[in-house]
């Protein structure tokens, strides 16, 4: 169980539109862990898009650098103090990020008839999931057809985590940064019981080789600084004590290198 709470929390590292001020997403991650309360983002309509220099298959290695539980010791997460096992250790995965037409296909990513670089949900959730449970433990990733925000990861045993979008904010700092956070209503249906929880996840990329004007794909490299906070969700028991703070902080440090 601590196992599969530990990825609900890092489900959404690539899942990852509303428009936040320019600078508080990226002041944001620079305030870690000093975080009271989720952002002030818009209402999460369609899909994420990202920049151009996004498009592509990656190779992704994800490490844990650093975590927090603000309210310890009143309030823990389950899992957490299980989760500091993966401190400075680089969980490897495939993502692809791909042009998006006007009819909600993915078409390839060198295609200019596309204008929009969305992420490949079923591809990146399969592959994140296998990351981090194995192969054998992951049945199936769902996307709903008609709705990118809604997500299904169907589980051995009879289980399932339902992930919906709720929220979303970017800010463009310049050519090569892109900040993004995406806030996640979650469900983990188990074979008799159900958790439920709020997840935030704001990542900062930016690209480190090639031209931003015409980015050579051989060369290109994307580093991103990400957190990833949990909120307990009104269900909870603990949650009018929790106050609306975060109750518990992951940062990871992720390096994409085109594959």
């Amino acid at each position: 169980m601590k196992l599969i709470w530990g990825f609900c929390l890092v489900l959404a590292v690539m899942l990852w539109s509303g428009d936040a001020r320019a600078g508080v997403l990226v002041d944001r991650i620079s305030s870690f862990p000093n975080w009271d309360s989720k952002p002030a983002i818009a209402v999460a309509k369609g899909d994420l898009v990202y920049p151009d220099w996004m498009g592509g298959n990656w190779n992704v290695a994800s490490t844990l650098v650093d975590l927090a539980a603000p309210l310890a010791p009143n309030i823990v997460t389950p899992g957490f103090e299980g989760n500091r096992r993966y401190l400075q250790q680089p969980v490897l995965f495939k993502v692809r990020f791909k042009p998006e037409n006007n009819n909600g296909s993915i078409l390839n990513y060198r295609n200019k008839r596309s204008k929009n670089i969305v992420a490949d949900r079923t591809f990146n959730g399969l592959n994140i999931a296998k990351a981090y449970l194995g192969d054998g433990a992951v049945l199936s990733v769902k996307v709903d057809p008609t709705n990118p925000n809604r997500q299904i990861t169907v589980l051995k045993g009879e289980k399932q985590l339902i992930s919906i979008v709720t929220a979303r904010g970017t800010e463009t700092l310049n050519p090569r940064e892109f900040v993004s956070t995406e806030i996640s209503q979650q469900v983990f249906r188990g074979e008799s019981d159900i958790y439920l929880n709020e997840v935030e996840t704001t990542t900062a990329y930016r690209v480190v080789v090639g031209d931003t004007a015409d980015i050579d794909p051989a060369s290109k490299k994307i580093e991103a600084d990400q957190v990833t906070a949990i909120y307990l969700s009104p269900q909870d028991p603990d949650y009018f004590a929790a106050g609306g703070h975060p109750v518990a902080l992951y940062r990871y440090r992720l390096e994409l290198v085109l594959s």
